[in-house]
């Protein structure tokens, strides 16, 4: 039986605009999801990843074009038509799946590369899967190894000392529309992970003034502590715009928080004094027409490919080393799922010279009557032996790398040979 196939497919940040990305975003969270992935009939294991920039499906399943075909359906639904698929879609499989999920964990495919978030999204994303035991041996040992790779590259290589989060990316990017982030009042809406980095980043450039508004107002709290700032409710929101210079948001809401309309009074009020949005959230919080109103700037996540080049040109010598590692262990798991297929062939092998040495040992030690005990068990020894020096060249060659791109041939070849098809 042929091996099953590791199969990824996915969209991100390079192949797929925001206003496609956001159709797919699953703010519902990992658990209906998987469970919807496990009703597709000839899927072994699976794995889903989504995050603000990527959403991607790792599959270890039978070699099958209908398989295929209901992942796709399940990553877009009615969002485009089956035609629109290929346009953003990217699919690999076996040793180019391998490859591509570890230069994902390693940040190599990440909008900025060298920023650390993602290998904590990859462990999350993990950590679901294998709660509701989605992974098996596959994809147990393929999503450790990527974590590995990513720890070696951070080790071996400076990658991440000159990388920037997209909170950071954001922070630059109000640095250049302000010039100056000194005395600046900030507003955060939404209290996670994204909010938190983007405040770091914020009060460390000059910032002095920090507002939290979450739904979960305890939340909101913890934040704003840590900056000496305050917390408000979101229905407080449209009131703190009269007060601010900048507003991150990245809460996890299904629809847009704030429009148009909200901010355009606001603008009297503040003497028409510039107003910068920053949204980090998909699918998105803010409303795209806020960009319509005089003195106000709207960047959303796709808008932050124009501050990736901080330090560009240190993370690409760095990444050049980076890529190397993930080539270098991509090649030892190929090696090592090439050693998973061949070992039943091995197992099976050995277990076929062990029945003909019974045979032969059951047809012929009968007849030897006057035979003591200790001579028969010379006998059965040098039976085995023969059996193990004969299939010992065998199995040195199955194991080799003389034929490494055809292991399948081998394993064919070996089960036509030996008769190992009754095993």
């Amino acid at each position: 039986m042929p091996a099953d196939t590791i199969l990824l497919l996915g969209v991100n940040h390079k192949s797929t605009p925001l206003a496609v990305r956001e159709k797919l975003a699953l703010s519902s969270g990992y658990e209906e999801p998987l469970r919807a992935l496990s009703r597709i009939k000839g899927i072994r294991e699976y794995h889903l990843l989504s995050t603000c920039n990527r959403v991607e499906l790792l599959v270890c399943a039978r070699e099958d074009e209908l398989i295929e075909k209901e992942l796709q359906r399940f990553l877009f639904g009615d969002a485009l038509t089956a035609e629109e698929y290929d346009t953003y879609l990217y699919s690999y499989r076996n040793k180019e799946a391998v490859h591509h999920l570890f230069s994902v964990a390693a940040s190599l495919d990440s909008m900025i590369v060298g920023e650390s978030q993602i290998l904590g999204q990859l462990k999350e994303a993990y950590r679901y899967a294998s709660k509701q035991k989605c992974t098996g041996p596959i994809l147990n040992k393929l999503l450790h190894k990527s974590f590995s790779v990513a720890k070696r590259v951070r080790t071996e290589t400076c990658i991440g000392s000159s990388a920037v989060s997209i909170s950071f990316a954001a922070v630059e990017l109000a640095k250049k529309i302000f010039s100056s982030l000194e005395n600046k009042k900030v507003l955060l809406i939404g209290a996670g992970e994204m909010a938190e980095l983007a405040a770091e980043h914020l009060v460390g450039n000059g910032a002095t003034d920090v507002v939290v508004a979450n739904r979960t107002l305890e939340n909101a709290l913890d934040l704003a502590k840590r900056y000496n700032g305050q917390a408000v409710g979101l229905d407080e929101i449209v009131d703190q715009l009269a007060r601010v210079d900048i507003i991150v948001s990245s809460t996890g809401a299904s629809n847009v928080i704030l429009h148009k309309n909200d901010v355009k009074p606001i603008m009297r009020d503040r003497m028409n004094k510039p107003l910068f949005f920053i949204d980090i959230a998909v699918p998105r919080d803010l409303d795209p027409a806020l960009n319509d109103l005089d003195n106000v700037y709207l960047y959303d996540i796709d808008d932050l490919n124009n501050v990736v080049e901080l330090n560009k040109a240190e993370r690409d010598k760095e990444a050049i080393k980076a890529r190397r590692i993930v080539d270098e262990e991509a090649l030892k798991f190929e090696d090592w799922l090439k050693g998973l297929a061949i070992t039943p062939t091995i197992a099976a092998l050995r277990k076929k010279g062990n029945r003909v040495v019974q045979i032969e040992l059951e047809r012929t030690l009968p007849r030897l009557k006057s035979m003591s005990d200790a001579d028969r068990k010379t006998i059965e020894k040098m039976a085995a032996a023969i059996a193990s020096r004969l299939l010992h060249d065998p199995v040195l060659f199955l194991k080799s790398d003389s034929c490494k791109d055809s292991s399948d041939m081998k394993i064919d070849m070996y089960h036509s040979v030996f008769g190992l098809e009754e095993e």
